[in-house]
């Protein structure tokens, strides 16, 4: 069968491929490795992410998305390619139309670049669609009732946080703190106290084996390895997931100010609803433990962690292919 459309969620972290009647095809990281040398690109997705920290200096490591927007042009549309050569398989008989995730407060000159680089990279067509949309089609909300429902996209890059009703987005906060800045605040919090340098996806491990949001009676562990700045050896240590708590609390609270920001420009009608109802969390950030219960308690909101929430987004660029032509007006 011939793939005609393609769904795209373009990750400052990860890219994930959705094709209509086959779903999630592709979940790699936003990486490519580059050889200056001989000009040429060595390995992107798992492969490019696998030489992270330890690369010879003739090679280096791009991630050419940043805040959840193209920072690369060139490198990003090498990777796009990748990304649908991969999907597509040997034989392209058409050129596929693409839908893209982009965040909430894209400009228009950002958003002309993602699409540029998508038709470079081999699309027929390509459309945009801003990712709180995206995410709240993803987990199965009614986006076109006129009630109210609140979506936090947390991803790699940017925090997308939006009130979303009949169809539209009334008040939203795009906040560039997320995934990455969580693992920089972690590896920053290590060298302090321990004065141990950890490279990213060491910080990164540790914030998926034992993140919390909020300090636990029942800490977790983990021993880490790390290189001793005063010696200038390798060490181990053991951290606790309190400690991870702490670490963290100075991005989370970036997090926080953008949810209340939006919650304080919400209209009152809009505002019932949501409390009712709750916040939805989405995307791979909102899968660090009891980020719901912090949320919860500092606006008195309920919140909920939509099913696999790292998917969201991309899911919801296959129920937009599902209807393109009821769609194609608004994202042109």
């Amino acid at each position: 069968m011939a793939i005609r459309k393609i769904g795209i969620d373009l990750g400052t972290a990860n890219t994930v491929v959705f094709i209509p009647k086959k779903g999630i095809i592709i979940n790699e990281p936003s990486v490519v490795a580059v050889s200056h040398k001989e000009n040429s690109i060595l390995a992107i997705g798992l492969e490019a992410r696998e030489m992270l920290g330890r690369t010879p200096e003739t090679i280096k490591i791009y991630k050419p998305l940043k805040d959840g927007v193209i920072a690369d042009y060139r490198v990003t549309s090498a990777m796009l390619r990748y990304f649908l050569n991969k999907a597509l398989g040997g034989v392209r008989l058409f050129r596929p139309e693409l839908v893209l995730s982009v965040p909430v407060g894209i400009t228009s000159t950002e958003r002309r670049a993602v699409i540029d680089a998508a038709k470079e990279a081999g699309a027929k067509e390509a459309y945009v669609a801003r990712e709180p949309i995206l995410a709240a089609l993803g987990a199965g909300v009614a986006i076109n009732s006129p009630s109210g429902n609140m979506i936090v996209n947390i991803g790699g890059g940017t925090c997308e946080i939006a009130v979303i009703s009949l169809g539209g987005i009334v008040a939203w906060a795009s906040v560039r703190v997320a995934g990455n800045k969580i693992d920089e605040a972690i590896a920053d919090y290590i060298k302090k106290k321990y004065n141990l340098a950890i490279g990213e996806r060491t910080a990164e491990e540790i914030k998926i084996k034992i993140g919390t949001a909020v300090p636990e009676k029942q800490k977790k562990e983990i021993e880490i390895r790390g290189l001793d700045l005063a010696e200038g050896l390798p060490k181990n240590i053991v951290i606790n997931s309190n400690e991870v708590a702490e670490a963290i609390n100075g991005p989370l609270k970036d997090i926080i100010q953008g949810v209340k920001s939006v919650l304080a420009e919400t209209p009152p009608e809009l505002a019932a609803d949501i409390m009712e109802k709750g916040m939805l969390l989405t995307g791979g950030g909102a899968q660090l433990r009891n980020i719901d219960v912090l949320l919860s308690k500092v606006t008195g909101v309920p919140a909920f962690v939509a099913e696999e929430s790292i998917y969201c987004v991309a899911k919801g660029t296959g129920v937009i292919l599902d209807n393109l032509e009821v769609y194609k007006r608004a994202l042109i």
